[in-house]
């Protein structure tokens, strides 16, 4: 699991940057993946081959061939065991089966949508519970001539995936029955990267197609599920991520270093992007290499020449960080860590500046979902490369690859208050995610100072993960059907919304139903900054009621526009959409 901090500014000690030249934030990023170890990866080494030999013959013929023979016989004599520090064994128990979206022009080899037959297959097979993250969504229900989206609920059309018609046909089954099923998915609250949604007709066409899939334009999940007499609402919701933190760059403190080194803030960064790059290209230096970045609470871009060379790049950034005393260095570069389980409390974090320079420094953005990853009833997970659109569904559109995998390995659990055998894999991996978005988990520092700081989520295979199945955490999130489970999930999304709103005014919104709304509620400040009249103090109080990054999925964000997903726009729009989502 990756989720990276919001703030990236380290005016004391420069080494702790994770992205040198990308201004002083960045944008939180939450990704998945999995490391395989077995048979299982021999298969994935040949779809490699396969595209790099596919490539080559096209582009690059003077690249060396790439042979499975050498790898082959080390698949075959892979251990039964392997062994883990400090000497303990780990004894392989998951069936794992690599899928693929690939085609002839993509791959060389006859089109295959093994993906979307994994997904829909084992959507079918669902008895209880999904829970679904992933970057873009599943798509729209439409009839069979008008409007696209990114999956259908029914068969025909120009958009040809099925998976959101399986979603609904595994709902409506249960709902027939009477049984308890539900659904949970999890987007980004955007599309993209963020800015003013109104402006930007990519974003918009982008979430009127999600939305279409979602609950409108006549032939949505959530219609096709009211159609049939049901709530939808009883068993299909959606959830986004979202993140707060302080940027560590208050004026008063960087006039104060540039008055006694000569050096801006600016400087620095451009001296670390030539470390970063390395002793450089002649041909890049002569034409006056130079890095374009914003200082904290400044807003023009600016450009600043990088050094030539990396002696005089650690020159100057010796010399910045000398003006900062070992006391300044103490003061967190972020404080994102309070929304998990942090010993400590945001009220009581240290401050380089003065009061307003702190109101103006603290800051809110969407966390960006880049995963892709189903968990079935806590027994078996696809995860991987492909959204749940026609791009990546189809076969013959993006070349994608996932892995499907089932643990023979069971432990007792919950499902629906009743004792339940899960698959330890996917029922510790769905837990470990419950846990972050309601902020279940300890604080996991991106550059950990100490050993203590490094906790088992950042350690991968080889390295035993500790289990955690008894803890008083694991059990809250145990049961995805419970009751209790449901009203912690869903007051914790409903609780972190209410505090974003009534400080940042963040938008997307269930409140903003129309342009006009939209108009009123967004920000005149600079995105993502504070719009409440509070004070710095009154707004770390307010924010230390977020509990991880969960928020309520803005499904009815201006519904009350129907051109957005309907109209002569979208008629023309059918021939192309499939192409680019």
């Amino acid at each position: 699991v990756f989720n990276s901090y919001l703030s990236d500014a380290h005016p004391t000690l420069f080494e702790r940057t994770l992205f040198p030249g990308q201004c002083s934030a960045t944008q939180p990023w939450h990704d998945l993946h999995i490391m395989m170890i077995g048979p299982s990866a021999q298969d994935a080494v040949q779809h490699f081959i396969e595209r790099w030999t596919f490539v080559r013959n096209q582009k690059y013929p003077n690249y060396p061939p790439l042979s499975l023979s050498s790898t082959s016989a080390a698949a075959e004599n892979q251990p039964s065991t392997v062994t883990l520090p400090p000497g303990g064994t780990m004894k392989p128990s998951c069936k794992v089966q690599v899928c693929r979206s690939v085609c002839d022009w993509s791959h060389g080899v006859p089109t295959e949508q093994s993906i979307q037959n994994a997904y829909i297959g084992l959507i079918q097979e669902a008895k209880h519970f999904i829970y679904i993250i992933l970057q873009l969504d599943l798509g729209n229900v439409q009839n069979l001539k008008m409007g696209q989206s990114i999956s259908n609920t029914v068969a025909g059309g120009l958009v040809v995936n099925l998976i959101a018609k399986a979603l609904v046909e595994r709902i409506l089954k249960a709902a027939t029955a009477g049984e308890k099923f539900k659904v949970i998915v999890m987007i980004p609250e955007v599309p993209g990267f963020p800015g003013k949604i109104e402006d930007t007709r990519t974003i918009k066409l982008i979430m009127a197609a999600q939305w279409r899939t979602v609950n409108r334009a006549g032939f949505s999940i959530a219609e096709m599920i009211t159609k049939a007499g049901y709530d939808p609402k009883d068993y299909i919701s959606y959830y986004h991520l979202r993140s707060y933190d302080r940027i560590n760059g208050p004026r008063s403190f960087l006039e104060n270093i540039l008055k006694k080194t000569g050096y801006s803030y600016g400087h620095a960064q451009a001296a670390l992007a030539r470390i970063w790059l390395g002793a450089g290209n002649p041909e890049w230096d002569k034409n006056n290499g130079t890095l374009n970045t914003v200082e904290p609470e400044i807003s023009p871009t600016r450009s600043w020449s990088i050094p030539k060379t990396i002696a005089e790049a650690k020159k100057i950034l010796e010399t910045y960080e000398s003006a900062s005393t070992p006391s300044d260095r103490e003061v967190n570069d972020s404080v994102g860590q309070h929304a998990l389980q942090d010993s400590t409390k945001l009220q009581d974090e240290r401050w380089l500046g003065n009061n307003d320079e702190e109101r103006n420094c603290i800051i809110s953005e969407l966390t960006y979902i880049h995963s892709k990853l189903m968990i079935v009833d806590d027994l078996k997970v696809v995860i991987g490369s492909a959204n749940l659109n026609d791009r990546s569904m189809k076969g013959d559109g993006d070349s994608e690859i996932v892995v499907v995998v089932e643990d023979t390995d069971m432990i007792p659990s919950k499902m629906n208050g009743q004792s339940y055998q899960a698959a330890r894999f996917a029922a510790t991996f769905r837990r470990a995610l419950f846990k972050e978005h309601l902020g279940l988990i300890p604080p996991q520092n991106c550059t950990p100072t100490n050993a203590h700081d490094v906790t088992t989520f950042m350690t991968p295979v080889p390295n035993a993960q500790i289990d955690t199945t008894n803890s008083p955490e694991d059990h809250l999130v145990e049961d995805p059907l419970s009751d209790e489970f449901l009203a912690l999930w869903n007051g914790t999304a409903k609780n972190n919304t209410d505090i974003f709103w009534n400080i940042f005014r963040t938008v997307p919104n269930n409140a903003v139903k129309s342009w006009t709304d939209y108009n009123h509620n967004v920000p005149s400040v600079s995105e993502g900054h504070v719009v409440a009249n509070l004070s710095a103090e009154e707004i770390k109080k307010q924010l230390s009621g977020v509990k991880g990054h969960i928020v309520q999925g803005y499904m009815d964000f201006l519904i009350e526009e129907p051109g957005l997903v309907g109209g002569w726009e979208w008629t023309w729009l059918n021939i192309f959409l499939p192409l680019y989502i």
